[in-house]
């Protein structure tokens, strides 16, 4: 039944529910809304009860109402086979009404409706909604500042939704709106400005002590104004092709950026004397202008030659640099603002459009290379630049960066002496873009990259200065010593280059050590910063120096300061992860090593603290060589953590990960472990555990290892396997590791897996083959291999429709042209094959039963003879792309063939036995890399392998025993088709049967 006018203030009642405390009014409310949003009508009704002038100060329902509207539109405005969804009336009904209703005064609701509009716009524009701008823009002409600010808003969030469409025709219906919509957005945007500036002049002149109330309207210009910039930077970078592609200058970035750039200028000095007096104005700065230099960022990246003219990249260049290097008083408190700055002229220093350039040629229609075209452009900009940063400049930046945005500020060592931990994650884990000396020390790193020649003499230079004005036994917090451990922070930053002008030894010995030794509570500072360069250094610590390193970063790790703990915690990681680390220098550290360890966990607080510790024991099991010794107490701490952990889902995939290599490093004794290894992967790899979406993954690869390096099956794990069920008919996402596990389930378990888990394995099998590409059947198909050597009268039988489907696969074509295709054809052939020499009777049954028959025939795979037969042409074919040990069972296959009372089997003769000839004379090699990668690890595996039945038949006996049979079974035709073999194939296959 529809919803229509009439039942407004019903709506109007289960809205006003739905928001009760009350749950005997709340949840019956919820339960009609939810029966109600697939009617007609219903997102009508909605917006009826939106618009309603009498309900205007109900905005918690209007609210609540245009929430419903949004979320029915998400689902049904788009036909869908489950419901009849909106009528195209009602659309049309709600589109234009929609655009009527621009004067909403709450401020929440009005986002919302301007939300839902451009959600609606990026599924009917332009088909549906073609006049949607053009209407926009006939309102605004007659609009007020409200009206104005809100049809704004729609635009904003309309073009950002459009922008994000990816189609080359919805990128064209884009464009095409830029160059329409630009030039009003443009003029708006400077009248805008002048009337900003003008109010804000005025505001500066006035006394008024409350004044922010008073000047609604000129308000809402700014936040107008503040629309149309974010227009205006949807339009140029989505509205335009990258000019780094396409080679064409885009106009309205050269039209922009100065008046941009020169609207910064004129909106900073408000900044400071804003804030008390007007702190809605100065809020509105605050995001005016860092928006400004974000968007100039934007145009940088998106059209880097366009901004790289001379009148943009040096007014802009200049203007950040000035910022930076000699900022005003209010800027420097102004870090949002500063942030922009940096990141701005890291992106120019790091873009690879201004670099030089030496790639291949691409001619365009007059003649000229585009590369050269691009060289051209680089060269100019790199003028530009050469121009804008002399040495002296690039010198100066570099020491503004390290002595003034490096230095701790005393918030910061307030922070530190308060919550260390919390200081180590803040400094060492944010985002670079987020906090001010993050991005200072990014953009020093990018200066450095760029001009290491002349800045490591700098660099060493300010080292040495301050480490002669703040020798090592000083330990009282002075602004020398925070200088220092600025200038140890920029030589850890850049080891790579300034490992050309300083030698690690010599400053390890001369003066790093040292700063260990003064154990003053204030030397915090200095040892965070040493135990950073010493993993930062890791490369340039030669076997020399390594024992002194280890021994000062565990030292460190035992110390008091959580923060100095963690940054060596992080070092000690880096140098055991390094391809050139010593276990020899570090296996009598472990014990101590292993005690901070465990130390550490338990006084950290912080989840990622925890982590990282973690990860550190995790590194040192899988890279040291000790770990047996230490068996007893890692145990005890895996279920302490196991225990500490739960519902910390990404500390339980950490421990998961060091669980792993703990059962590696054990190997053959990892059942010492088990009493905390099983309970805890029979958690993980259950699919119905809360957290099974983020463990199941790295519990899969705990399994597999723990199997691996089983000395033998031990009865708490057969249960486990029926959970690989669960996990196979959820989804295919860990078939590589699940096959593994069913290898390692055959060769531990042998009969009592078989006995327990054969219908789970059937079922796997017959779930994956057929339903997987081709890449998955070739991981899987190894596993029915290995099954029908292991237990060839017991398998057959339980796994038939899976191979029914390998004979399918066999018998259908398309493989001519697909070298995937192929291997899996001829994989399935082997196996076949193999069935028919450890079991003929199985496959002779299977080949003649009348459900293969039947699956062939709903394939629509024409069979003019026996199957059988039909597989020797498969065998025959394919021998040529399977492994030395699959040739061998094709060629058994093949010579039991030719003991069947076929008469076709002569007409087959000649290729059998070429194919056995060729066999027999090309003999054996060693296990190639593909077949070793079936193998697991274990001893079991191998004795498996080279107890296989098909290496201890002899194929030059079988072939001389059935073609014996052969010649008794057909005779004269027999016979007859030896002596029309030809002489040299003849003359081959005596060879190889060593006949006279």
């Amino acid at each position: 039944m529809a919803v229509s006018g009439s039942d407004v203030a019903a709506l109007y009642t289960l809205l006003s529910n739905s928001m009760n405390a009350d749950q005997r009014l709340r949840g019956p409310a919820e339960e009609a809304l939810a029966q109600s949003e697939s009617r007609p009508g219903f997102c009508s009704c909605l917006l009826e009860l939106i618009m309603a002038k009498d309900l205007a100060s109900q905005n918690d329902v209007r609210l609540m109402a245009t929430l419903y509207f949004k979320n029915s539109v998400n689902r049904y405005w788009r036909h869908r086979r489950d419901s009849s969804g909106i009528s195209n009336e009602e659309k049309t009904h709600l589109r234009q009404k929609l655009l009527l209703y621009l004067r909403e005064e709450n401020e929440q609701i009005a986002q919302m409706l301007a939300v839902l509009i451009s959600k609606i716009a990026r599924i009917d524009y332009p088909k549906e909604w073609a006049d949607i701008f053009m209407v926009l823009s006939q309102q605004l002409q007659s609009a007020d500042v409200l009206a104005s600010h809100r049809i704004f808003m729609i635009l904003f969030r309309t073009l950002k939704e459009l922008s994000t469409k990816r189609l080359t025709s919805d990128q064209r219906n884009f464009a095409e709106i830029s160059s329409h919509f630009f030039d009003y957005s443009w003029h708006l945007w400077q009248s805008d400005m002048q009337t900003i500036l003008h109010g804000f002049s005025s505001l500066s002149q006035s006394y008024n002590s409350n004044p922010d109330d008073q000047h609604h309207e000129l308000y809402l210009t700014c936040e107008r104004w503040l629309l149309c910039s974010k227009i205006i930077r949807q339009l140029i970078i989505s509205g335009f092709q990258s000019d780094s592609k396409c080679f064409q200058e885009v106009r309205p970035v050269k039209e922009v950026s100065p008046v941009f750039l020169s609207a910064l200028q004129s909106f900073l000095p408000y900044y400071s004397s804003f804030e008390k007096q007007y702190p809605k104005f100065w809020d509105f700065l605050k995001r005016a202008c860092t928006k400004l230099m974000k968007i100039l960022v934007a145009f940088q990246g998106r059209h880097p030659y366009s901004f790289g003219d001379k009148f943009v990249l040096s007014s802009v260049v200049d203007f950040c640099l000035n910022k930076i290097t000699d900022p005003e008083q209010y800027v420097l408190s102004f870090e949002q603002f500063l942030i922009q700055c940096m990141v701005m002229i890291k992106n120019i220093l790091e873009c690879t459009e201004y670099k030089p350039s030496f790639t291949g040629r691409v001619m365009d229609e007059n003649g000229v290379t585009l590369e050269q075209m691009k060289k051209n452009i680089s060269s100019a900009v790199g003028g530009i630049l050469t121009s804008l940063l002399p040495n002296e400049r690039i010198v100066l930046l570099c020491n503004v960066l390290i002595r003034r945005y490096f230095v701790l500020t005393a918030s910061d060592l307030e922070e530190w002496y308060h919550n260390s931990e919390a200081f180590h994650h803040e400094q060492d884990m944010i985002q670079w873009t987020e906090k001010l000396r993050p991005c200072a020390e990014a953009l020093y790193i990018v200066l450095f990259e760029n001009y290491s020649q002349l800045l490591g003499p700098v660099v060493v230079s300010l080292l040495q200065e301050t480490m002669n004005n703040c020798p090592t036994s000083v330990t009282e917090i002075t602004p020398v010593l925070l200088l220092k451990d600025a200038a140890y922070g920029a030589a850890a930053y850049v080891y790579y280059e300034l490992s050309n002008y300083l030698s690690f030894k010599d400053w390890f010995n001369g003066a790093l050590s040292l700063e260990l030794s003064n154990e003053h509570p204030n030397l915090r500072i200095i040892h965070r910063k040493v135990a950073i360069i010493l993993g930062q250094w890791v490369s340039e610590v030669k076997e020399d120096t390594k024992r002194p390193v280890y021994c000062a970063l565990i030292r460190l790790l035992q110390g008091n300061d959580l923060s100095v703990r963690l940054a060596a915690c992080r070092s000690l990681c880096l140098h055991i992860e390094d391809a050139n680390f010593s276990d020899r220098e570090f296996v009598d550290l472990l014990p101590i090593c292993w005690d901070s360890c465990f130390k550490l966990f338990d006084e950290v607080q912080e989840f990622d603290s925890k982590v990282q510790v973690l990860n550190l024991i995790s590194t040192l099991i899988l890279h040291v060589s000790e770990v047996i010794p230490f068996a007893e107490k890692l145990v005890q701490f895996f279920q302490k953590v196991w225990e500490e952990s739960s519902g910390e889902s990404l500390l339980q995939i950490q421990l998961l990960v060091a669980l792993k290599n703990f059962v590696v490093a054990l190997g053959y004794q990892s059942p010492i472990c088990y009493s905390i290894l099983l309970p805890i992967l029979e958690n993980g790899i259950n699919i119905n555990n809360p957290d099974e979406l983020n463990l199941l993954e790295d519990s899969m690869l705990l399994w597999e290892a723990t199997l691996s390096h089983a000395p033998s099956m031990v009865p708490q794990l057969l249960p486990h396997f029926s959970r690989l069920v669960d996990i196979m008919e959820r989804s295919f996402d860990h078939l590589e590791v699940a096959v593994n596990i069913i290898e390692d389930y055959i060769i531990l378990g042998g009969n009592d897996f078989l006995s327990m888990h054969a219908a789970n394995i059937a079922k796997i099998l017959d779930l994956v083959v057929g339903n997987v590409n081709d890449k998955g059947l070739l991981s899987v198909l190894p596993v029915i291999d290995i099954l029908i050597q292991c237990f060839p009268m017991e398998v057959p039988p339980l796994i038939s429709s899976t191979l029914q489907k390998l004979i399918l696969i066999c018998l259908s074509g398309g493989d001519d042209r697909d070298p995937s295709k192929t291997s899996v054809k001829a994989s399935s052939a082997a196996i076949l094959a193999r069935l028919l020499v450890m079991n003929t009777n199985s496959l002779a049954q299977l080949a003649s039963d009348p459900s293969t028959s039947l699956l062939l025939q709903t394939a629509s795979i024409p069979v003019q003879e026996n199957i059988l037969l039909c597989l020797v042409d498969i065998w025959v074919d394919k021998v040529d792309n399977v492994s030395c040990i699959q040739k061998k069972t094709i060629g058994l296959a093949l010579s039991i063939i030719l003991t069947l009372r076929l008469p076709q089997v002569i007409d087959k003769l000649d290729q059998i036995l070429s194919v056995c000839t060729s066999v027999i004379l090309g003999g054996n090699s060693d296990l190639t890399e593909e077949e070793s990668r079936v193998l697991c690890i274990c001893i079991f595996s191998l004795q498996i392998k080279f107890s296989d039945r098909i290496n201890h038949i002899s194929l030059e006996d079988s072939v001389k025993e059935n073609l014996q049979t052969c010649a008794a079974i057909h005779g004269e035709s027999f016979n007859a088709a030896m002596n029309n073999m030809h002489p040299s194939a003849l003359a081959q296959l005596k060879q190889a049967l060593k006949m006279p």
